[in-house]
């Protein structure tokens, strides 16, 4: 179906719409499809593809299922979490090692931080080592980075980082894990003024309604520029940090549309052949009220001036906004730079929530264009009555792997395009 009309949304959750993608297999993972905002790829030793995937809440922790087939996906392992306040929400797969984040509901809780996990057996992953970011301000680790099989980068809590306004309890951390038994922090940037102690004067908030915090995201480093870090700070906006000495990490710059819009910057996902980035919003609050969180083009031809000059075309909020849940922007397939991974300057990926998991053709960045999406019908079990995908994984094959966060599970699609 490739046409909406803008009446009756709600009564068009159960349906499923798609254009240019055709859905291969679904699998709601033996009832435990609530996934969160990590899904990465595993090519093993022994010539198999698994997709390991993170949990949004308890009682499960990571779920790996094989896709060598993507028609008949088969779950290999499922695990569970220590207790009922805690979740995954984030991991990546670099060769034959697994990172894995643990965030807290409130903050002084146990696992707070991430774990080091050897997946070269996926059927009976063996960990390897916590690096804990627990403390009496911490929730722990909200996402992660990694992909070079020695570094990951965090955005996390920390015992000793007293934030003065608890939505900013996260921050950017660099932790070196060439000895995975043994990892240790190299480096740690926070937005001046967040941190009890601070020089610099607190940041002006956003109104309460649209107040989500000053707190790193997504934190990606790209081996093309090794010397980069590409966060995005949420109410912070995009933030380019210089991270050639973790010991003393720079600014290098920054670009924020919050005010006038209602914050969240989620990822910066750079474009490097055409110095442009990518840069999405995540949308936190059900039926449309903090509408619109967009997907932005930006020139980045100076890197110390970035500026605006674009946005993706979205799906027709009369039509979305209350078709039930969340409606907006929010996780990108972010180019990874490893193995089985999808990797283009031009087209982009993105998950939407109930607006479904969309295709964009950026070569004229003035002028992107939608080729394809595909929206599947309200899942089962949902709370809200209608999709909520979450993340979204592209293998190199262009097999395209997204989630939902409630009880949809995994849907695998190939796009037509």
């Amino acid at each position: 179906m490739d046409s909406l009309a803008p009446v009756a949304p709600a009564s068009r959750a159960h349906q499923t719409l798609a254009h240019n993608m055709t859905l291969l297999a679904h699998h709601e993972l033996e009832g435990f499809g609530g996934m969160g905002e990590g899904i990465a790829m595993q090519l093993t030793d022994d010539g198999r593809r698994v997709l390991w995937m993170a949990h949004e809440s308890a009682p499960k922790n990571f779920t790996a299922v094989e896709v060598t087939d993507p028609r008949r996906p088969k779950v290999l392992v499922q695990t569970e979490l220590p207790h009922m306040k805690v979740r995954s929400n984030s991991l990546d797969v670099s060769g034959n090692l697994m990172a894995v984040a643990y965030q807290t509901q409130t903050a002084g809780l146990k696992p707070a931080g991430f774990d080091l996990w050897n997946i070269s057996v996926p059927e009976r992953p063996e960990l390897i080592s916590h690096f804990d970011c627990s403390g009496p301000f911490s929730r722990g680790v909200h996402a992660l980075w990694f992909v070079d099989g020695k570094t990951v980068h965090i955005a996390a809590g920390a015992p000793d980082f007293q934030p003065h306004n608890p939505r900013d309890h996260q921050f950017y951390r660099i932790i070196d894990v060439s000895e995975p038994t043994r990892p240790v922090e190299a480096g740690r940037w926070w937005m001046p003024g967040t941190r009890v102690g601070d020089s610099e004067p607190q940041p002006a908030r956003l109104p309460p309604q649209f107040d989500t915090g000053f707190r790193a995201h997504n934190t990606n480093v790209f081996p093309d520029r090794p010397d980069r870090a590409y966060v995005g700070y949420i109410d912070g906006g995009a933030v380019v940090l210089d991270i050639a000495n973790p010991a003393d990490i720079k600014v290098v710059s920054t670009w924020n549309h919050s005010p006038p819009f209602n914050g969240f910057t989620h990822t910066v996902l750079p474009l490097f052949s055409r110095d442009l980035w990518i840069v999405s919003d995540e949308c936190v609050q059900d039926d449309g009220k903090d509408w619109p969180k967009l997907v932005w083009v930006v020139d980045a031809r100076s890197e110390a001036h970035p500026l605006p000059i674009g946005t993706f075309p979205m799906p027709p909020p009369e039509v979305f906004a209350k078709r039930g849940g969340r409606f907006g922007a929010h996780n990108l397939h972010e180019n990874l730079p490893v193995p089985g991974s999808f990797c283009s300057d031009t087209i982009i990926i993105g998950t939407f929530f109930n607006g479904g998991v969309r295709v964009y053709d950026t070569s004229n960045p003035y002028r992107v264009e939608e080729i394809a999406y595909f929206v599947p019908g309200a899942p089962r079990l949902s709370p809200v009555g209608a999709v909520q995908l979450n993340d979204v994984f592209v293998d190199e094959k262009q097999i395209v792997y997204t989630i939902d966060r409630f009880g949809g599970g995994l849907y695998i699609l190939e796009m037509n395009i």
